[in-house]
């Protein structure tokens, strides 16, 4: 079976730090091999995106190979992934042969598909991601799904270390409030590799906002196998005091999933409280601000903070172009 990239977890630590050491150097033009020459990669999206896209069909071709892109409903047929249904609804072709045929034409397949927010227990175990994985013939990069963003997460830990240097840093991920229910993706996987990665992590949400129990007991895990810490707030004020990283992002409540109204009604409350401003960043170490972008500013942050000198977001968003060609350099050399 092929290796794929579907969550930092299935990689070990010294695997991580081989893929961010191979990324810097990429970003730093010293390695200017073509491991994809010659090769295609398939990119199946199934949701919108500026970086993601972006930074793999510009990383597909500065690796010298060839990205070809799917919009399933759009460019391609629509999809279906359940296992035994009868297909008479709007499903035109199942992902079983959509994938081994795509896999007969390309070396790897990225495929984004975001979590409909409809079904908790379906959905945590990332359905779509896990059949394109069952099914495929070659590597399958996990591009964000319902539950994982490894690529966005492995730019994160390069951004970290790029601004700060090697070693343990103290990391908050902070809940923010935002208009809408959002999915856990971003947040699981920047906890995960921040555990991974030996950070002492702080993760700061409203009560009815916790992630995942089984998310949270495997970095808590990988945090005791790093030598790390991982401490749980509901205060939005003392969770900033000495950090030194300051990751924020707004997720939905498993409480309401499926129910945006109530989620809605939750949250609102939090609003104007939950938000990183100029205070907040003031009690932490000099901290650096990261968000993995679009950010609703006012919502998420104050302009202030995102202007500020502390913002990385525009180098982190750089760093995804990086840290993705060592993956697909890693998976497909040779």
């Amino acid at each position: 079976m092929p290796r794929n990239f579907l969550t930092t977890a299935d990689w070990t630590r010294e695997e991580l730090e081989g893929l961010l050491a191979a990324a810097a150097r990429l970003k730093k033009g010293e390695d200017a091999s073509k491991p994809l020459a010659g090769k295609s990669v398939g990119l199946v999206f199934f949701n919108p995106s500026l970086r993601t896209r972006a930074s793999m069909q510009v990383g597909v071709y500065e690796l010298g190979g060839n990205a070809v892109v799917l919009e399933p409903g759009g460019t391609s047929w629509t999809l279906e992934h359940r296992e035994g249904v009868v297909m008479d609804g709007d499903k035109t072709e199942h992902v079983k042969e959509f994938v081994r045929v795509l896999g007969r034409y390309t070396a790897a397949v990225g495929v984004r598909t975001f979590a409909a927010l409809k079904d908790w227990k379906e959905e945590r175990q990332d359905p779509v991601l896990a059949a394109f994985a069952r099914y495929s013939d070659v590597p399958v990069i996990n591009l964000e799904s319902a539950m994982h963003h490894p690529c966005q997460a492995l730019a994160d830990m390069l951004t970290v270390r790029e601004k700060l240097g090697g070693g343990r840093k103290r990391v908050l991920l902070t809940w923010a409030w935002h208009p809408k229910a959002l999915p856990m993706a971003v947040p699981n996987s920047f906890a995960l590799a921040a555990a991974q990665m030996g950070h002492d992590l702080t993760i700061a949400h409203p009560p009815g906002y916790e992630l995942d129990e089984d998310l949270i007991r495997e970095v808590n895990s990988r945090a005791f196998d790093a030598g790390a810490t991982v401490n749980v707030t509901r205060d939005v004020e003392e969770a900033f005091d000495g950090q030194q990283v300051v990751y924020a992002k707004s997720w939905g409540s498993k409480e309401f999933y499926g129910s945006p109204q109530d989620d809605l009604e939750e949250r609102a409350p939090y609003r104007g409280e939950w938000i990183v401003d100029a205070p907040k960043m003031a009690r932490t170490d000099g901290a650096v601000f990261l968000h993995c972008l679009p950010v609703r500013r006012n919502c998420i942050v104050t302009d202030e903070v995102i202007d500020s000198p502390a913002s990385v977001v525009i180098d982190e968003a750089e760093n995804r172009l990086h840290v993705q060609k060592a993956v697909m350099a890693a998976l497909l050399k040779g």
